[in-house]
């Protein structure tokens, strides 16, 4: 009897569940995406004699969403794996990969077309709080990152404003890692930071508790001395690393008149200020890092206060022409700065990023030229004037392979990047391939002093990509990268010549995705006889 109760309480459930999605009050979707890839120098140029590595990773998410006059809530929970990467089966030691993607509430505090909100004045404004993707133009320095199987997502409010075609955001993020009785301060330690981490000696040890593990530890040039520091660092990014922000403030306006859009962005993010510290003895070895939350009680003050840090610019899109007639050109121009200091506490000076292109389509295909510019740091100078791209979608920029401005870090020396890039768009099926040259913009030197060459070689991706269904998607990539002797050393594997040559300086990398989608309350429409 119980469980015939259970049975007629999930049934009642289901049923006013479907009534409202009837209503369209509900939404319910989903997605499974599966990556296979064979890697053979993507990201970063491998040793000689090394092997492709071979992989199929997996996400999983559902989506649910409701909407009502004046609320509109979305809840977007995920699940990444790789296949393999847990036993057949686990125990509670595994842990867990489940997630929240997002979790918002969107709530409508003004809006002229709903006559039953009094207040009027703006055509439409609303609070959108928690969880949250932020995206904003073509994803260059504020974007969702969704190649990532994890993509990005930011714990903050969001205040959206559309007036007489402008668009007017105002968004603030504040980061804590516990709410615990007795923790006093807003001492920050940024997080994804590993459990585990190769000391001075190469062995894997724990993470010591409130240090941010700085080293490319385990490597033959780190310093084995506590007062040391590695002699070099594979540079964490904001876009992949583990040195999250404290808190931010962003303004994004935009305006779009016929066929012109223009946008400015302004973000102010923060960063912990931090010591250098290690942990450990000549004995057991050292593990280097920055120590964000005082050492002991009697100084509890000790590291309080942030490193600011500000990003302000402007894009302007204008396209002329139609796709039918001569063909339609799209262009499109940038210009970003950034000041304050960074994350480590250097004045930032002179850091700057620009791109220009045009995008000439006519019917299926289209043609793009295009040149980008980050400036970086001079090998004699002791400020700040690498331009970092905040947290947008790298891999849509700056190459497939996703050698800079990703997790495996990028040269100091900044990046010039021309390209040219071909498309093709039919009903089903696109195909593209893209061309890059990349070279570094500001000098820099080898362990000896001397500088290395500012080329850094080519990139060369195809892509292709088929909707078989509504819900099905197949896609498939190829990329090759072709470096020059300099790359090892300006994406800091190799000090040396010698060094650098124990790398090939040719990469390869494919993969093939496929994308399920499925909107679980869609109905096929139905032909109706006459």
């Amino acid at each position: 009897m119980k469980n015939f109760k259970t049975i007629r309480i999930i049934f009642l459930s289901v049923t006013m569940f479907t009534y409202c999605s009837v209503k369209a009050q509900i939404t319910l979707t989903g997605q499974l995406r599966t990556r296979t890839e064979v890697r053979n120098g993507l990201g970063n140029l491998v040793l000689k004699g090394a092997k492709p590595a071979a992989f199929t990773s997996q996400r999983t998410r559902l989506n649910f969403g409701y909407k009502w006059d004046r609320l509109t809530f979305g809840v977007s929970l995920q699940d990444v794996r790789v296949w393999g990467q847990d036993a057949s089966t686990i125990s509670n030691a595994d842990g867990n990969r489940f997630m929240l993607h997002e979790g918002w509430a969107d709530l409508t505090l003004f809006n002229s077309a709903d006559t039953t909100i009094k207040a009027k004045g703006i055509d439409l404004m609303s609070l959108k709080v928690g969880r949250q993707e932020l995206i904003y133009d073509d994803v260059r320095l504020i974007g969702n990152l969704d190649w990532l199987q994890q993509a990005r997502r930011h714990d903050m409010a969001l205040l959206k404003t559309v007036h007489k075609g402008w668009q007017i955001d105002i968004g603030y993020a504040f980061n804590q890692n516990t709410d615990a009785f007795g923790y006093t301060g807003t001492g920050y330690v940024p997080s994804n930071v590993p459990a585990y981490v190769k000391n001075s000696l190469g062995t894997l040890v724990p993470t010591p508790a409130g240090l941010l593990p700085m080293a490319s530890a385990g490597s033959a040039a780190n310093n084995s001395s506590k007062t040391g520091t590695p002699v070099w660092m594979n540079p964490p990014t904001t876009n992949g690393g583990n040195q999250d922000y404290k808190s931010f403030t962003s303004l994004y306006i935009s305006k779009k008149i016929k066929q012109t859009k223009f946008s400015a962005l302004f973000f102010n993010d923060n960063f912990g200020k931090y010591k250098l510290d290690s942990v450990g003895s000549d004995a057991t070895g050292y593990v280097f890092g920055r120590r964000f939350v005082a050492a002991s009680a009697a100084d509890p003050f000790n590291y309080k206060g942030t490193n600011q840090r500000f990003t302000y610019g402007l894009m302007l899109n204008q396209t002329i022409g139609n796709a039918s007639g001569f063909g339609k050109i799209a262009f499109q121009g940038a210009f970003y700065a950034q000041s304050g200091k960074n994350r480590d506490g250097v004045k930032m000076k002179n850091a700057y990023h620009y791109a220009v292109s045009a995008t000439y389509q006519k019917g299926k295909v289209s043609v793009t030229p295009g040149y980008e510019f980050l400036s970086g740091n001079d090998a004699t100078t002791a400020t700040d004037e690498k331009f970092d791209p905040l947290y947008g979608t790298p891999h849509r920029h700056w190459g497939y392979m996703d050698y800079f401005y990703v997790g495996t870090g990028s040269p100091a020396g900044g990046l010039k990047n021309p390209y040219f890039k071909v498309k093709y768009t039919g009903t089903t099926l696109t195909a593209g391939v893209d061309f890059h040259l990349f070279s570094i913009d500001k000098d820099m030197k080898k362990a000896d002093g001397s500088f290395i060459g500012k080329d850094l070689g080519n990139e060369l991706d195809f892509q292709l990509n088929y909707n078989m269904n509504k819900f099905t998607n197949i896609e498939l990539g190829y990329s090759i990268m072709n470096a020059s002797k300099s790359m090892a050393i300006a994406k800091g594997q190799a000090t040396t010549d010698a060094a650098a040559a124990n790398y090939r300086t040719t990469g390869n990398w494919f993969y093939a995705m496929i994308r399920f989608s499925p909107d679980f309350f869609y109905t096929k429409p139905v032909a109706i006889k006459q």
